[in-house]
């Protein structure tokens, strides 16, 4: 008896609850407000959040002659959204390539005052001045604001190792002698170096400059920061 009297109870209040909610709910489907509660306009929020680029950190401080014999420094980028790599003109595996992908990012952004390119060599006893300069013309880079760099060996080294954390060293078994990675990075007008997300929400720091797919990402991360 008792039984019954709760399944009575519960039916009632199961009952009650329809006759309110649900001619509600039928209005909110026509209305087109099924999808504006406020628990998922949080969640809309947090996903624009992530999709910002992520701020890493400062860029490391530099100063290096670039092809025209003058000084450049990090300071030279102030204001200016900046693609950064390290390579060397004798290169015969990887360079060519990220030469190409670099050659596209200038044809992109080809005139815009506030964005630039500093191509860093890691060998600079060969890679003097007069040889990257010779380089940038039979490559085909014009833009005034792409500069290729060369100075101390070990100054270098350690702004790729230490400052960039991108692999660069010299290798007497590896064809060309030297070794490095094929990453560009991206660094925004206040000098600091950004990024987008993975699809874990993790930042991928750097931009693969050998990958089509590495290549309009940073693209389309400059078209961004050059916006802010």
């Amino acid at each position: 008896m008792f039984k019954n009297k709760s399944y009575i109870g519960i039916s009632f209040i199961i009952l009650i609850f329809g006759i309110y909610a649900v001619p509600k709910i039928v209005n909110r489907i026509k209305n087109g407000e099924v999808v504006k509660g406020d628990r998922l306009d949080k969640v809309i929020t947090v996903v624009k959040e992530q999709g910002k680029l992520m701020k890493i950190g400062a860029a490391p401080k530099f100063e290096l002659i670039d092809q025209n014999g003058e000084k450049i420094s990090n300071e030279s980028y102030k204001g200016k959204v900046y693609v950064l790599e390290f390579f060397f003109t004798t290169c015969p595996s990887i360079c060519p390539k990220m030469n190409q992908s670099m050659l596209l990012i200038e044809k992109k952004f080809f005139g815009n005052p506030n964005f630039g390119i500093a191509s860093i060599t890691i060998d600079p006893a060969h890679d003097t001045a007069k040889v990257l300069k010779e380089h940038a013309q039979v490559l085909g880079a014009t833009s005034t604001n792409w500069h290729f760099l060369t100075g101390d060996k070990e100054y270098i080294l350690n702004l790729a190792n230490k400052g960039f954390n991108l692999y660069a060293a010299a290798n007497g078994k590896v064809a060309g002698g030297f070794e490095h990675s094929g990453l560009f990075a991206l660094i925004d007008q206040d000098g600091t170096i950004r990024c987008r997300q993975d699809n874990f929400g993790n930042p991928i720091l750097y931009y693969d400059g050998l990958d089509k797919k590495g290549v309009r990402d940073i693209q389309q991360d400059i078209s961004i920061l050059l916006e802010e």
